[in-house]
């Protein structure tokens, strides 16, 4: 009688276990990223009241006889698949899109998440709402180092400016007519830049010929003359030209009939330029993008993953840290060795099966029930026992 009631008790204890777990599913439907954990159940000790015998010649074998002694909890699992995303419209929110956990630091400890629910601090730190450094790897000169680089905070340079580019090199586009005058002279004005960005002005002049068109370019003090020449239409000579350092590619340059349509199409300098926002690439990488037109790589996010990220143990905060059993952190770029690519502008949301949490309940209710009406019936076995004494 009394092995029942100490069944009852465990299962009493495991049902409670059970609903507190399911309760707290519940609770954090709506917390970014949240992974929602499953009770497993496993029978303790059974105690023997006969033990096993084999067949003999004149009799058969029998199984042995054994009385459970009650339930147990064998394992509260986190199940970490892939919430839905929520777009948010914030350039520093960002959800992971497959495997994968954000490398934060607080308190010097290392831990790991799947909120990206990110910002930046007053030191221009990305941070998570409770402060917590976001950890990756900064570009040098636009470069991310990040085969065997350190991590560290990412920082957003508030101040940061994109060198100056000498031109080198100017494009011209175009058509030259082919029904001008003899004479006829067609300039046109092309800002260059210098190697701190100081702009100046590329002159182009066309000046029409019997043969062709005589060109010449004039950078500053120093002048070059040259020559093209059209058949049908198609320049045959005469494709380059260069002054300053500067080479001028001529060779999309037509010569048709009736239009004036030449100009410069590109040049590759440019002048410095301040940092005006930013964006988020697939790869984790963080672009700016500069006054001048210029992107350039800022930093890039590391992501980790592990052998056995069931093994993480939770830390608050939406966090993990590491344990014995999940192995040590792998760290990489979005999308490249198993790990999964970053959204930006978007959070995932828990993935709480809100008919599931529920249907759980109503499970762990019953078998509370059930195990306490097995306390019930053995009390009332025991009275009846007492009572047969009066």
């Amino acid at each position: 009688m009394l092995r029942a009631l100490y069944s009852a008790i465990s299962g009493l204890r495991s049902h409670q276990t059970m609903l507190d777990v399911t309760g707290n599913n519940i609770a954090n439907v709506n917390t970014t990223a949240f992974k929602a954990s499953a009770t497993q159940f496993q029978d303790t000790l059974s105690q023997l009241t006969r033990g096993a015998s084999g067949p003999q010649t004149e009799a058969g074998g029998s199984n042995p006889a054994q009385v459970g002694l009650g339930v147990q909890v064998a394992a509260i699992s986190t199940n970490f698949s892939q919430g839905s995303a929520q777009a948010t419209g914030r350039s520093t929110d960002m959800m992971i899109s497959g495997d994968g956990f954000f490398v934060v630091q607080t308190g010097g400890e290392t831990l790991y998440t799947r909120a990206g629910s990110f910002s930046f601090d007053a030191g221009g730190r990305l941070v998570t709402p409770d402060g917590a450094l976001v950890q990756g790897w900064t570009a040098t000169g636009g470069v991310v180092p990040t085969t065997g680089g350190a991590v560290g905070p990412i920082t957003l340079p508030q101040n940061a400016v994109a060198p100056a580019v000498k031109t080198t090199a100017v494009t011209m586009l175009g058509n030259l007519p082919s029904g001008a005058a003899v004479g006829t002279s067609l300039t046109r004005d092309v800002d260059v830049y210098d190697v701190t960005g100081d702009p100046r002005t590329l002159s182009m002049t066309f000046s029409r010929t019997a043969t062709g068109w005589d060109i010449s370019a004039v950078d500053g003090g120093t002048t070059v003359t040259g020559s093209m020449a059209f058949t049908g239409g198609t320049l045959t000579s005469g494709g380059t030209i260069t002054v300053g350092g500067i080479a001028v590619d001529l060779s999309g340059v037509t010569g048709y009939a009736g239009l004036d349509t030449i100009a410069g199409a590109h040049q590759d300098g440019r002048e410095p330029g301040t940092l005006q926002s930013f964006s988020l690439a697939k790869d984790g990488t963080l672009v700016g993008s500069f006054s001048n037109g210029s992107t350039e790589a800022i930093a890039r996010i590391a992501l980790a993953t592990f052998v056995n990220a069931g093994g993480l143990e939770k830390a608050g905060g939406s966090t993990y840290r590491t344990s014995i059993n999940s192995g040590a952190a792998t760290l990489g770029a979005a999308g490249s060795g198993g790990i999964g690519s970053l959204m930006g502008g978007a959070l995932e949301m828990s993935n709480v099966d809100l008919s599931q949490e529920f249907t759980n309940l109503i499970v762990a209710q019953r078998g509370f029930q059930a195990n306490a009406r097995i306390i019930t019936t053995s009390d009332e076995v025991l009275q009846e026992l007492t009572n047969l004494k009066r």
